[in-house]
């Protein structure tokens, strides 16, 4: 190339990555003009940019991120801490967050805890070691005390329930308990009495679910009690509802069920045993997940508005990096989306 210089191009030959010297060398300009005119920052002409810019292309220059946020004291990154990436309520909570990020000009790294409590530790000590300026954790594993020290550190906000708040930690999550009782009494309007709740996890959000539904149930039926199945031995559970619904009388007619992944493990396991759905149950899910419209019958749900928690969980984030000090907890009203998995009970 024509507008290299013989030792720039020697350099390059030889396999060396070029550096910012080496585009002031090449462009006939200072170190601070390159990086003024790569920074799109003033103190060049408009022609003097365009130069070092072309210069900067030929050579094959890349800016060093790393080495500019040590000279800034800002790395654009932040962290985002998932669960469970294989489920997509996670991966929609991920994408609000991203889209917010693209939108301020920052930059994602993820680290996935693959349903593992000490790894998701793990994984966030990487994320600080990576010099993110704060983390979005989309999990309620991580425990409070780890959580209060970290926060220390940098800006923390949780999407989901925590056992309870912890200082230092913002939050976003949806009102579980509200969602719950929309999912029951849609079931009890459409003339369901013998309503069953189906749960595989003793976690913040699924207890305040299940509270709600046994306060429905007791309030409507209060003679009946409540039948919750799970959390320990949720296959045993669903193998358990599929045979009273085949071999006894006073079955469940609709079930409720933690959230969708529970739902669509229930609807396979009922299809599996040539139950008719809706007909022979009618099931309620809790999410809004993209499984609801893939499982047939369609899965009726509650919607939590996943996009819009991340989107708001970076909002806190960047409130915080800014100097915000004081703690946040924002909750977001559910709502049901009614589909084809229910309908009024048989006979």
């Amino acid at each position: 190339m024509a507008s290299l210089t013989t030792s720039v191009a020697q350099r390059r030959r030889a396999g060396r990555r070029p550096t910012i010297h080496d585009v002031a060398e090449a462009a006939g300009v200072s170190k601070s003009a390159v990086s003024l005119a790569i920074r799109n920052q003033r103190g060049v002409s408009e022609a003097t940019r365009e130069h070092i810019l072309q210069v900067a292309q030929e050579l094959g220059y890349r800016s060093n991120v790393w080495a500019r946020s040590l000279v800034q004291g800002r790395t654009g990154l932040i962290g985002i801490l998932l669960q469970d990436l294989g489920n997509s309520y996670h991966r929609d909570v991920t994408a609000g967050v991203e889209d917010a990020a693209v939108a301020n000009d920052l930059r994602l790294v993820i680290g996935h805890g693959r349903r593992d409590a000490k790894r998701l530790q793990g994984e966030l000590d990487s994320l600080l070691a990576l010099g993110v300026e704060g983390v979005v954790i989309v999990s309620s594993w991580v425990p409070p005390q780890y959580l209060e020290r970290i926060g220390r550190r940098v800006p923390l906000v949780v999407v989901g329930r925590l056992p309870h708040r912890v200082p230092g930690v913002d939050t976003v999550a949806n009102r579980d308990e509200e969602g719950a009782k929309q999912a029951v009494e849609h079931l009890i309007g459409l003339g369901h009495t013998r309503i069953a709740h189906l749960t595989g996890s003793a976690r913040p959000a699924a207890m305040h679910r299940r509270g709600a539904f046994s306060e429905v149930m007791r309030r409507t039926f209060p003679d009946v009690d409540p039948q919750v199945e799970g959390p320990e031995q949720l296959e045993a559970a669903i193998k358990y509802l599929v045979f009273q619904i085949q071999q006894e009388k006073g079955a469940p007619t609709a079930v409720f069920t933690q959230n969708d992944r529970v739902a669509a493990d229930l609807v396979g396991a009922c299809l599996d045993a040539g139950l008719n759905l809706p007909e022979q149950l009618s099931i309620v899910g809790y999410d809004n997940s993209s499984v609801c419209q893939m499982l047939r019958p369609q899965l009726t749900t509650v919607d939590q508005p996943r996009a819009r928690m991340g989107e708001l969980a970076l909002e806190m984030l960047r409130e915080r990096i800014a100097g915000r000090t004081d703690d946040k907890h924002i909750t977001i009203a559910p709502k049901l989306v009614v589909r084809d998995s229910t309908a009024a009970p048989r006979g």
